[in-house]
């Protein structure tokens, strides 16, 4: 491959790591509604009957200059890859926030933002509104990017969105191709401290060391992953009171990009 031909795959792959597929008629419409959110593309079936809602919607995405495509429904399922939720309707989406991992690698050695970086990990969040949760709170609070892998956690869907209450069309989301303790690595060589959230650690979240530092979440029900424990290099946990032995962990989530 040529010089002129890896830049061309690398804007392509730069371009297309921005874009979230959207379907349903309603979470299509509020991402529509929404002035900050670029449109690629409309996607219909070609079987929707007329009607007010997708009216609406392909007047809203012809206001943002948006492609609009007709697809049989089979093709259309394919787009969205939930035939059943779809309701005819899906829409790309560009987000500002969304990167590749070599993006967030060439910040964090070129030092971009003039400070440490705090960096979410998820391993194995099942559950879709929790992941909506995290997502908001992340948003709000001082994290600079939450690594998703596409295999062992929950994606981002109708349920995630509502949890978000929207926040995930500007979260700065890290979306993996690979595994997590690939990226995990790449980011300790890159001088980032890879912290695991455990109960039986001996630190507190106050102790933590400075610098740029990765905060793994793990499973639901059962934390961290063995794979993704052996990169972590420190551990921390959150102070408990009255025998509580944990939080859920979108609460966690809250108090690390919080604190």
């Amino acid at each position: 491959m040529n010089q002129g031909d890896s830049d061309h795959y690398l804007a392509r792959k730069r371009f297309f790591s921005r874009m979230l597929t959207v379907y349903g008629r309603k979470p299509v419409l509020e991402a529509l509604e929404n002035k900050d959110i670029q449109v690629h593309r409309l996607h219909l079936a070609s079987s929707n009957k007329p009607g007010d809602l997708v009216r609406k919607i392909s007047e809203l995405a012809t206001s943002k200059g948006a492609e609009i495509l007709h697809h049989d429904k089979q093709a259309l399922s394919r787009i969205s890859r939930n035939a059943k939720q779809d309701q005819g309707v899906a829409a790309d989406l560009l987000c500002p926030g969304f990167q590749t991992l070599d993006q967030l690698v060439e910040q964090i050695k070129s030092n971009a933002l003039n400070r440490d970086f705090r960096i979410l990990a998820l391993d194995g969040i099942t559950n879709p509104q929790n992941l909506g949760m995290i997502i908001r709170s992340a948003c709000a609070g001082n994290i600079d990017a939450i690594l998703l892998p596409s295999k062992g956690c929950a994606q981002i869907d109708p349920l995630t969105i509502k949890a978000s209450v929207g926040t995930v069309f500007r979260a700065p989301i890290v979306r993996l191709d690979g595994q997590l303790a690939d990226a995990l690595r790449a980011l300790k060589d890159s001088k980032c401290a890879i912290i695991g959230l455990s109960s039986r650690a001996q630190n507190t979240l106050n102790e933590c060391p400075s610098g740029n530092n990765v905060f793994v979440l793990g499973n639901e029900t059962h934390g961290v992953s063995d794979t993704t424990q052996a990169t972590c290099s420190d551990w921390v946990k959150i102070p408990m009171n009255n025998g509580v032995e944990s939080l859920n962990v979108a609460v966690t989530a809250a108090l690390i990009a919080f604190h």
